[in-house]
């Protein structure tokens, strides 16, 4: 990485987005993704965070994460980091209103990183007790909702296999990635003015 450029570090969730923005708006940027998989690791997700934030610690690193870790804002101050403005990579990629909206539909949200690796995420989080993981998804849900960009390829059976296990109709949002380039934009631009 070369010492001048600003470094994102962020979620892998939306890698493949995140990657298109910088190359569209030609960003001076470097990045590194952690896997999307440790938000279901609390301890692994904070360990990677702070080793990555130290390991670049000469870099001007922002972070492309939402509020995925109960002290990840603390981390991030002392790592002289900040984050991109957002609860998490769903209102990011969504906008604050229509997440909202989707939210208190009773969307569970599913994206294609996610959806690929559905049974790898719900036996770490929730064991393999398939009754148990319809209850838990069924209880407070209404709907799966899987989220396709740009950038997504084919992922309607890894989809729909998600769907079955977790016992909730499935429904599809073709979005586009204009809110998700308003907060990199913001985010970015914030870090060349605290340069």
């Amino acid at each position: 990485m070369a010492d001048d450029r600003p470094l994102l570090l962020g979620c892998g969730i939306l890698h493949k987005e995140v990657r298109l923005l910088i190359e569209k708006n030609n960003w001076p940027l470097d990045t590194l993704f952690l896997d999307s998989m440790l938000h279901v690791d609390f301890d692994a997700l904070a360990r990677s965070l702070q080793s990555a934030l130290e390991r670049d610690a000469g870099c001007r690193n922002f972070v492309f994460y939402g509020a995925c870790h109960p002290l990840m804002e603390q981390m991030l101050h002392r790592a002289g980091a900040f984050r991109t403005v957002g609860q998490n990579c769903v209102e990011m990629l969504l906008g604050v209103e229509r997440f909202g909206e989707e939210l208190a539909g009773g969307a569970y949200f599913l994206l294609e990183d996610w959806a690929l690796r559905w049974d790898q995420m719900i036996t770490r989080t929730f064991g393999r007790n398939p009754m148990i993981v319809r209850d838990i998804f069924t209880g407070s849900h209404s709907v799966l909702l899987c989220l396709r960009t740009p950038c997504s390829a084919d992922f309607s059976a890894a989809a729909e296999h998600a769907a079955r296990q977790a016992g909730l109709p499935l429904r599809w949002l073709d979005v586009t990635l204009d809110n998700l380039e308003s907060v990199l934009h913001t985010a970015f631009n914030r870090r060349l003015r605290s340069s």
